[in-house]
C-alpha cells in the first residue's frame, strides 16, 4: 500500500460477547465506518460457542461485504465457510493453514515484535503479518516499536498490522508506516464503540 493512502481498520471482536446484543453494535460500526476485515477473536475454546458466535457474526459481516476471519481455528474456518484464519503463533502454522485452506483464503500471522518471524511468515504464505503490542505492554513489557514497522514498510511489499494498545497518540505515529489498525477492546469496551471508533479513524489520516 502506496504511504499516501491512509491505513484501513481491521475490526477485531471482543474475547467475550453476548450473542443476542453484540451483533447489533456490530452492525451500528459496520455501517458508519469502513471496515477492511474483521476478525472474531473470543477467548473460549468450547467448539460450540465459538460456531455459534460465528454464525452470528457472519452474517453481520457478509451483510457488509466485510471479509471474516477467525483466530486459530483452521478447521472451523473451513467447516464454517469463513474467509480465513488468523494464526498467533508466528509462522509455524502458515503453511499447513494455507495447504488447508487453499490460495484464496485469507491467512494472516501475528508475529510480535520479531521482523525475522515476519518475513519467514511472509515466505510460508501469510497475507499479511501483525506486529504488536505498539503500546501498554504486559509481561516482558516488550512494544513492537516505530522502528519495526518503518523498516517493514520500506523493505516488504507483505501488508502490516498495527495492534495492541493502540491510542489516537501511537495512530497518528504509525498511520504513515502501516497498512491496517487491528482495533478490539479499544472500542469494545467504551460505551459508544462508534463514537471511540471515529476517534481512532481521525487519528489514521
Amino acid at each position: 500500500m502506496p504511504e499516501q493512502d491512509a491505513p484501513q481498520i481491521y475490526l477485531v471482536t471482543p474475547p467475550e460477547f453476548d450473542l443476542g446484543t453484540f451483533p447489533a453494535r456490530l452492525t451500528q460500526v459496520l455501517e458508519a465506518e469502513p471496515v477492511a476485515c474483521l476478525r472474531l477473536s473470543l477467548a473460549t475454546r468450547d467448539e460450540d460457542r465459538l460456531m455459534r458466535a460465528a454464525d452470528a457474526v457472519r452474517e453481520v459481516a457478509h451483510q457488509f461485504d466485510v471479509a471474516l476471519v477467525i483466530d486459530t481455528h483452521v478447521v472451523l474456518s473451513q467447516r464454517l465457510g469463513l474467509d480465513g484464519v488468523h494464526l498467533t503463533d508466528g509462522a509455524r502454522s502458515v503453511r499447513d493453514a494455507r495447504k488447508a485452506l487453499g490460495p484464496d483464503a485469507i491467512v494472516g500471522a501475528y508475529c510480535g515484535q520479531s521482523r525475522h518471524e515476519g518475513m519467514n511468515a511472509g515466505e510460508a504464505g501469510a497475507d499479511y503479518i501483525s506486529f504488536g503490542p505498539v503500546a501498554g505492554a504486559l509481561g516482558d513489557g516488550a512494544i513492537a516499536g516505530d522502528d519495526l514497522f518503518t523498516w517493514w514498510s520500506q523493505m516488504i511489499e507483505l501488508p502490516v498490522v498495527a495492534e495492541g494498545g493502540l491510542t489516537e497518540e501511537r495512530i497518528r505515529a504509525l498511520a504513515p508506516i502501516t497498512d491496517f489498525f487491528a482495533v478490539g477492546e479499544e472500542i469494545w469496551s467504551t460505551e459508544d464503540a462508534l463514537a471511540s471508533l471515529r476517534r481512532l479513524r481521525a487519528a489514521m489520516l
